[in-house]
């Protein structure tokens, strides 16, 4: 699955998952809302960000839920 507002870049915010390339990195976001904020006080708290991008950053978590992980040895 390809996501469009997701990012990783090395000069931004070292490296981490970003919200189209600001410094706002997904697992923030995801904090957010795993802290009981909802989408509304999120986007009236963030200005910058649109829904999609709540959308597309809960999306990108279930999908890297649900990858493979290698067993440690």
């Amino acid at each position: 699955m390809a996501f469009d507002r997701i990012t990783v870049s090395p000069e931004v915010c070292g490296g981490k998952a970003c919200i189209r390339g600001l410094r706002f990195p997904v697992s923030r976001l995801l904090g957010l809302l795993a802290a009981g904020e909802t989408p509304e006080s999120i986007l009236e708290a963030y200005p910058y960000l649109q829904r999609e991008d709540i959308t597309e950053a809960l999306e990108y978590a279930a999908t890297l839920a649900g990858a493979e992980v290698s067993a440690l040895p």
